[in-house]
C-alpha cells in the first residue's frame, strides 16, 4: 500500500484529531535539524544495532489483538504518521520483511492505556508487519510527556515466531516538541530533556528519529530505521 491511500484509509473515523497530515500528499520536507534518512548509505555503511531498551513501565499486555494501523482510537492531539524501517544487521542490514512490529506511547496527558485509570482501553497500541521494504506504519498522535522522561515512543520488533528481536525507544527533537506542546492541548515543556533523560543518558543519537517533517495543522510524520 502506498503512503497515500495508507493515509486516505487510515485515517476514516479520527476526525478528532487535531491536525490530518496532508503534508504527506505533498511531501513537503521542513528542516528540524534532523539529517534525512539515507537508505543507499544506511544499507552499504555503517550497520550498528539500534539502541536496546527498556519495554517499561507500561509495555503492552495484549499486543496479538492490537493488529491495526490506526493505533488512535478515542484520543486527540497532534496527528503524527510512524514510518518504522526494520533492518536485518546479520545481511548488511538489508531490509527485514515479515516481522512484527509494535509500538505503544502515552496520550497527551502522559496516560497509557491497558493501566491504571485505563485498565480496559488500548488506545496507541498497535503492531503491524513489515512490507517487502521492510516498512510497518501507523497513524498516531504525538505523544505527551510524563514526570522523568523525555518525550518518546516505544517500539518492539519480533521474529514470524513471536520472539523478540530489539526492544528501543525513539526520541523526538527538542524544537519540535516544543513547538507541539506549545500547542492548545498540550501540558508544556517537559520536566525531563533529552539530554537528562537516564534512558537516553547513552544512546540519545542512535534513539533519535531520523527524520521529522510537518508542522502543528497538517500533523507530523516521522521515520525511524531500526537495526536488529
Amino acid at each position: 500500500m502506498d503512503r497515500k491511500n495508507f493515509i486516505k484509509q487510515s485515517l476514516t473515523g479520527i476526525g478528532t484529531i487535531v491536525g490530518i497530515p496532508t503534508i504527506l500528499a505533498r511531501c513537503k520536507d521542513e528542516d528540524n535539524d534532523i539529517t534525512p534518512i539515507d537508505e543507499e548509505s544506511t544499507i552499504s555503511g555503517e550497520c550498528e544495532l539500534s539502541p536496546a531498551e527498556t519495554a517499561g513501565p507500561f509495555p503492552i499486555k495484549t499486543p496479538a489483538q492490537l493488529v491495526r494501523e490506526n493505533i488512535v482510537s478515542d484520543r486527540t492531539g497532534v496527528a503524527l504518521l510512524m514510518s518504522i524501517t526494520v533492518q536485518d544487521q546479520s545481511n548488511g542490514c538489508a531490509p527485514l520483511a515479515g516481522v512484527y512490529v509494535d509500538v505503544w506511547h502515552c496520550d497527551k496527558d502522559g496516560n497509557y492505556s491497558q493501566y491504571n485509570s485505563y485498565t480496559n482501553a488500548s488506545f496507541l497500541r498497535g503492531r503491524q508487519l513489515t512490507d517487502e521494504n521492510g516498512v510497518a506504519s501507523f497513524i498516531s498522535i504525538f505523544p505527551g510527556w510524563y514526570p522523568g522522561r523525555a518525550p518518546h515512543i516505544h517500539v518492539e520488533v519480533l521474529d514470524s515466531n513471536m520472539q523478540s528481536m530489539r526492544v528501543s525507544q525513539i526520541a523526538f527533537p527538542v524544537d519540535t516538541y516544543t513547538e507541539v506542546y506549545n500547542s492548545t492541548g498540550y501540558n508544556g515543556a517537559p520536566d525531563t530533556s533529552n539530554t537528562r533523560d537516564g534512558i537516553f543518558s547513552n544512546s540519545l543519537l542512535g534513539n533519535m528519529a531520523d527524520k521529522i517533517t510537518g508542522n502543528i495543522e497538517d500533523g507530523y510524520t516521522l521515520e525511524k530505521v531500526l537495526v536488529v
